[in-house]
């Protein structure tokens, strides 16, 4: 799972997916508009409210260094595009045994890192380690635990074993940064083989890339891209109407849309998310524990009318963890919908007919003080008690998520196919159910997607029966950009934002 601002966390299990030979800069899903010649040394000017925490993605640097980094400055063996296939990138080709449980991979031939040094399986196998180190904050760590022994028979083979099939092995690969083995310092430098190396961050402020001379394959569109960090959604808008940037990343305040529609320079473009805002409850702290608890709490919040004071006519109700991009996708947002009051009798069933009392552990950056005294007024209707506490994001990863000491929560998880950690009873929110926890290893088991697809379609329906969670919304992706601009991403899967093929005009 991945987190908007903390962003610190795994992914879920995917399908195993078409693969196709491709360099960097192949195939964009890129806004439209700037035709005609372009700068090719242009300076593109990106405006983000997700600051990187540092720039490791395996020590807690948040969705801001997935942004900045992922597939610009580090590359994996695979990349994942912008509408959700997987290519073949760092790897030139592999194969697989008969029994699914051995990978060798052949190695690009020519790749070097921006330090110089040439890449080796040795790297490799460095950065798969990394990964799945004990003290790893990896977002793919407990996917990857599957990997059992990683071997280099020679300096491009590699060969890796796993402890049991995964169909999502080749998707997880996707998420992990092939990093020079003798870097040093991953936390404020970096050593990758991507179109662009890191020019300078200043912490607060900005973070900017410069295309990569030596770069393997094709050369970034533009010889500079900048991200500039703002604290809030006002400020970003500013910044684009005097052309401070040149892209949003992902638009959070609505209401400013319409001075961007009705200017034709500039391009407002609705891509697909795969971020849910969650009311995350902890499954093991009663009263939580109780499921008809749970029902009554989801049944109790509007979320449509959440959803429109949050983003007016922009973002999808959403019933289930799933997302409609994702494969297992069914429509429950009938499932513990709306009603007050069935929620009532529900609490009345659970013995708590005169309600009760719990604390909201509430992040501290939009929309979750909002949500959360929408949320707060809500409960109040049927006699629930929400007192809010608000905190920061590294608060919420050590309280929340760490140490597992919360009544209830909200937050974003951003990963698409991430419906699987509710087989891990050991994931923060604590659900426990034996017979999803089944299905889900043997989806991550199954032979075929189609045989993946129908387990994770039963996860998916008992989880919202039970309401494990309450998943409020699905949000908009809206990217709104200069008109000058081109070939930027409009879906921003997982956090990732490629620049590499972003054209500007003069």
């Amino acid at each position: 799972m991945n987190l908007k601002k903390t962003s610190l966390y795994g992914t879920a299990t995917a399908a195993t997916l078409a693969l196709t030979l491709t360099a960097c800069g192949g195939s964009s899903s890129g806004g439209s508009g700037a035709g005609g010649a372009y700068d090719k040394d242009a300076t593109v000017n990106i405006g983000s409210l997700y600051e990187p925490q540092n720039l490791d993605n395996t020590a807690g640097g948040g969705q801001g260094v997935t942004e900045a980094l992922n597939g610009n400055v580090y590359e994996g063996l695979f990349r994942l595009t912008d509408d959700g296939k997987v290519d073949k990138l760092l790897a030139q080709d592999y194969k697989v045994s008969p029994d699914g449980l051995t990978y060798t991979f052949t190695l690009r031939d020519g790749v070097k890192f921006h330090s110089g040094k040439e890449l080796t399986s040795e790297d490799v196998k460095y950065s798969l380690r990394k990964v799945i180190a004990e003290d790893s904050q990896s977002a793919r760590k407990s996917n990857l635990e599957v990997v059992k022994d990683v071997a280099t028979p020679d300096a491009r083979t590699v060969e890796v074993t796993l402890s049991q099939k995964s169909i999502s092995f080749i998707y997880n690969l996707s998420y992990v940064w092939i990093i020079n083995s003798k870097a040093q310092n991953l936390k404020t430098t970096e050593d990758g083989t991507g179109p662009y190396t890191l020019d300078k961050w200043t912490r607060g402020s900005a973070l900017s890339l410069d295309r990569f001379p030596g770069y393997w394959g094709h050369a970034a569109g533009n010889k500079k891209a900048v991200f500039h960090y703002y604290k809030d959604a006002t400020a970003l808008n500013n910044a684009l109407l005097t052309n401070a940037v040149d892209v949003v990343t992902s638009e959070q305040s609505p209401d400013a849309l319409d001075q961007f529609k009705s200017n034709r320079n500039y391009k407002v473009n609705d891509g697909d998310s795969t971020t849910k805002l969650l009311l995350a409850f902890n499954d093991k702290a009663k009263p939580f524990t109780d499921v008809k608890v749970r029902q009554a709490v989801s049944a109790a919040i509007d979320d449509k009318k959440l959803l429109e004071s949050v983003w007016g006519g922009y973002g999808k109700l959403i019933g289930s963890m799933v997302p409609p991009t994702d494969p297992w996708y069914e429509d429950l947002t009938k499932v513990n919908a709306y009603d007050p009051a069935r929620a009532k009798q529900l609490l009345s069933e659970a013995g708590y007919a005169k309600g009760f009392a719990f604390t909201l552990d509430t992040p501290n950056y939009d929309p979750h003080p909002t949500a959360a005294t929408f949320i707060k007024s809500e409960l109040a209707k049927v006699g629930i008690t929400v007192t809010i506490n608000t905190i920061t994001p590294d608060e919420w990863y050590t309280k929340v998520y760490k140490n597992h000491d919360f009544s209830a929560t909200l937050q974003e998880h951003v990963n698409d196919r991430d419906l699987v950690w509710y087989g891990n009873p050991d994931f923060y929110w604590g659900y426990d159910d034996k017979q999803v926890t089944q299905w889900v290893q043997q989806a991550e088991e199954a032979a075929t997607t189609d045989e993946q697809t129908a387990l994770l379609k039963k996860v998916n329906e008992k989880t919202a029966e039970d309401a494990a969670s309450d998943w409020l919304y699905l949000y908009p992706q809206i990217v709104v950009a200069s008109s000058k601009l081109s070939g930027y991403p409009l879906n921003g899967l997982n956090s990732q934002f490629y620049v590499y093929d972003i054209k500007k005009k003069g």
